[in-house]
């Protein structure tokens, strides 16, 4: 539990990299709930069985509950993964290209951010969007605003900001602009509106082009400082911080996860494994929001609207909680498959006994996650539903296609090589993720 729950945490770390204040709080909440989660999990939970002892089992579910907890192979599952055994290589080869082809779509994502005109047209800030829209294009409630930094008062700015707003004035997506000066004759302020969802790909193409474009060519060979703000310049900035820094926080989170791995299970081979295997889930998870949201692709199926970009925050907070998610998972099963291993010798028989007896258990604790996210993918907010929707579809692939499917047929084909550790790597600490059952222990009876 204290492992699984540090790996967890590991992945949410992650998003504290990112310099937004949005990502760091998503990151502290999650944190924070993850470290209550394995405090109570430690103290409050045993105590609680202890207190309540074999009353435990008293209001099980009938026939559902029967052998939860029972140590027992299920019959379902312990049947697939046997099939799995028989033909590793059918189903690591045919389920590998399924994932793979779900993750192709991920090649085009294109982030943005889900404005006013993503809205229910219900509420009354969506009809008045439309209707400033519709009879007021080029009007804004959000404008852009351009600061020039330097000696204003010179003929050779005030003729730059002239062509400035003369370029504004000739292209159909800004609107009115004005423009005043300080007192000292320091700082220019250009106030312009922009048409349209001032989160939408219009507004925000519009800024990039006013910054790459318009400004540099208005005040070539002025010596100022021109830059842009507004909500939509905001919006572009935060957009470019998730593209900048996604690759970063991938890279940390995958180093410090083989990292944590190998030490546990002094194996590189299921270090590698285990992270190559949730990639697949989240590059699947992606492909699918990506399909559903940005193609349309069973969107009126599910009740989703059909956007122009993923929400810019959602695949950096989907990989952070998938991956910690689908680790806890990772680490019970192999833990389990270890465990059998070192008792029996056999890869064959420690993966068909682990996977048949614990899938019922991450099958059952991925479907109460799903049932979750499935509440905000049901909701209005498209940023919601990309969330929810990406959270759910993933868990249900890591705790069925990957935990039942590839993990075991990828371990049956490596057999011996899953324990792979360097010479060089001796030195690691040996580190038992629980406590070894010992089933020669003779308990005292009740009378001594």
């Amino acid at each position: 539990m204290l492992f699984s729950g540090s790996v967890f945490v590991i992945a949410l770390t992650g998003m504290l990299l990112v310099p937004s204040n949005v990502m760091k709080s998503l990151a502290v909440g999650a944190i924070s709930v993850g470290i209550v989660s394995v405090l109570a999990a430690l103290t409050l939970l045993p105590a609680l069985l202890g207190k309540l002892g074999d009353r435990i089992n008293s209001l099980r579910v009938p026939f559902i509950g029967r052998n939860i907890g029972s140590g027992g192979e299920g019959r379902f599952w312990g049947a697939v993964v046997r099939a799995v055994m028989r033909h590793p290589v059918v189903y690591l080869v045919a389920f590998s290209a399924l994932l793979i082809a779900l993750a192709i779509p991920t090649v085009g994502l294109k982030l943005g951010a889900s404005g006013v005109s993503t809205l229910p047209n219900r509420l009354e800030s969506k009809q008045g969007f439309e209707a400033l829209n519709r009879y007021f294009p080029q009007a804004s409630a959000s404008p852009a605003l351009i600061a020039v930094e330097g000696n204003v008062r010179s003929p050779q700015v005030r003729a730059a900001v002239a062509r400035l707003r003369s370029e504004l004035g000739t292209d159909p997506v800004f609107g009115r602009s004005d423009v005043r000066y300080s007192a000292d004759g320091a700082l220019a302020a250009i106030g312009v509106e922009v048409g349209g969802d001032k989160t939408g790909p219009r507004a925000l193409t519009a800024i990039r082009h006013l910054r790459s474009t318009l400004i540099p060519q208005a005040f070539r060979g002025t010596n100022t400082r021109v830059v842009v703000g507004g909500d939509t310049a905001d919006n572009v900035d935060f957009i470019d911080a998730m593209n900048r820094w996604l690759p970063f926080v991938f890279v940390f989170v995958l180093g410090l996860s083989f990292v944590l791995l190998t030490v546990v299970f002094r194996s590189i081979v299921i270090a590698g494994t285990s992270i190559a295997l949730n990639l697949l889930s989240v590059g699947a998870a992606y492909g699918l929001v990506i399909l559903v949201f940005s193609h349309g692709i069973g969107s009126g199926l599910f009740g989703f609207q059909r956007v122009s970009a993923i929400e810019a925050w959602v695949p950096l907070f989907l990989f952070s909680v998938l991956f910690g998610l689908s680790m806890d998972y990772q680490v019970f099963l192999l833990s389990r498959i270890k465990e059998r291993y070192d008792a029996t010798g056999s890869t064959t028989d420690a993966v068909t006994h682990a996977v048949a007896s614990t899938a019922r258990l991450i099958t059952g604790a991925a479907l109460i996650i799903v049932a979750v996210f499935s509440g905000f993918a049901r909701g209005d907010l498209v940023m919601f539903q990309q969330m929810g929707f990406g959270v759910a579809v993933a868990l249900l692939i890591d705790a069925t296609i990957i935990r039942s499917v590839l993990l075991p047929a990828a371990m049956k084909l490596l057999d011996r090589w899953n324990w792979y550790l360097p010479h060089w790597l001796e030195w690691l600490p040996r580190i038992e993720v629980e406590a070894p059952h010992d089933e020669h222990v003779v308990l005292p009876s009740p009378a001594s």
